[in-house]
């Protein structure tokens, strides 16, 4: 392949991120991607980048692709909600499904330290931190559970009902998904009429406006993780859709929850916040958070920022559910566009899509590469490459010339797993 010159900017300290900070602009949205689940500089550079929005834009909170219930206990502790001596790494055994490391890990630990700091000092926004993804339905469950038993009426009704409804699959959502596949009966409509009671019963007696949002928000988690684990059993697009159209809900709620100028900063993989439009996802009728966002608010008030890198070392595991390990990641597949940076120069680069776009071969399909939580270095060859057109995917993309395995706590797993929900490349 012949390279084209490319241009870009240098990427080596935080001060080269003026430009990436001037090209955000007024954006409501900064979506921040990373080309895998298990890579420490993904992590410290969108710490740096969120830093910076927090400070100097105005940003008001993060949420990322990570449980409800586990990101609220983040949330809890930097807003000084937990009781006193608790620890950020107290905090983060409670992400203890797996894959445990992507948010179990130290890159974490000091992005939770610095929001708690920041929120601990006086005349400063109080920053929050929140979970999108749909997967915790029996953690939600319990968390409206112990919410409710403080109140009386209706609504704790309705949830033991929705608890009764699925009491016969001993909280295994695989085994639900493998039953309502078979019959018309499902517990649709029994946590539906939860969450409908509960926001009935909390608007006639408003609390804490922020619980009351989290005992709303499982319940949410719980009609949605419903609908997922039935669509994921279907096959197809159409649960990765579910998915994804839950975070994209979820964003919502928590834009008006923060109100009419809160500004919002995700962490998620590329797979996600990558517009889906622009990758051969579409072809099978699959979205994602970030092709909705810019639908629904329009492309100058969504940022998406992609992250890869051309080789180095990542945690991820052999198979679903099995240990984490540190892999290497060999040197990108000939022709992609992490190949393609490389030879530019072995230097960590920051390009711009407004800029890219002047390049007829940056407009192309090009193959771009994404790691998921399940990884073989062997089988590079054959996956890990997603058909992409780069600067109509995201506006900006950070490219690491070499990169670090993330460096995770140590945290012993729940006995009972979901199935495999991430696709290959995510």
């Amino acid at each position: 392949m012949t390279y084209s010159k490319l241009p870009y900017h240098r990427l080596e300290n935080k001060a080269d991120l003026d430009i990436l900070l001037d090209d955000i602009g007024d954006a409501r949205i900064v979506m921040l991607g990373e080309a895998s689940h298990g890579t420490s500089e993904y992590y410290s550079w969108r710490t740096a980048i969120s830093k910076r929005l927090i400070e100097e834009k105005g940003f008001i909170f993060i949420a990322v692709e990570g449980d409800w219930p586990d990101c609220y206990q983040i949330n809890k502790f930097i807003r000084g909600y937990c009781k006193p001596g608790t620890k950020v790494s107290d905090i983060l055994k409670h992400f203890n499904r797996w894959p445990t490391w992507m948010w179990g890990n130290w890159e974490v630990a000091a992005l939770v330290e610095w929001l708690k700091e920041n929120n601990d000092r006086p005349n400063t926004n109080k920053i929050g931190f929140y979970g999108l993804d749909v997967y915790s339905l029996w953690d939600s469950l319990q968390h409206i559970m112990k919410y409710l038993e403080k109140k009386d009426g209706h609504a704790v009704k309705a949830a033991k009902e929705a608890f009764k409804c699925f009491e016969p699959y001993s909280s295994d959502p695989q085994e639900y998904a493998r039953a309502v596949a078979y019959v018309s009966e499902d517990c649709e409509e029994e946590v539906i009429s939860m969450l409908q009671e509960l926001g009935k019963r909390e608007r006639e007696e408003p609390g804490n406006p922020e619980a009351v949002f989290d005992a709303e928000q499982n319940a949410l988690v719980a009609v949605n993780a419903e609908r997922y684990y039935k669509a994921m059993i279907k096959g197809g697009g159409s649960s990765w859709n579910v998915r994804d159209g839950h975070m994209m809900e979820t964003l919502n709620r928590l834009l008006e929850f923060h109100g009419p100028n809160s500004k919002a900063i995700i962490w998620e993989h590329n797979t996600h916040i990558g517009d889906a439009r622009f990758t051969d996802m579409a072809r099978a009728g699959m979205v994602n958070i970030g092709q909705l966002a810019r639908e629904q608010y329009g492309r100058e008030n969504v940022y998406l920022a992609g992250f890869g890198s051309y080789e180095g070392s990542v945690i991820a595991s052999d198979s679903w559910g099995a240990p984490m390990k540190k892999m290497e990641v060999p040197p990108a597949r000939k022709g992609s566009w992490e190949d393609w940076l490389h030879n530019l120069g072995g230097t960590d680069k920051l390009l711009l899509s407004r800029e890219l776009r002047e390049v007829e071969e940056a407009r192309q399909q090009i193959a771009h590469r994404a790691i998921g939580v399940v990884y073989d270095p062997n089988r590079e060859k054959y996956g890990n490459y997603v058909p992409t057109i780069i600067p109509e995917r995201y506006d900006a993309f950070l490219y690491l010339d070499e990169t670090e395995a993330l460096r995770p706590f140590i945290v012993k797993t729940k006995e009972k797993e979901p199935p495999e929900m991430y696709p290959a490349n995510e």
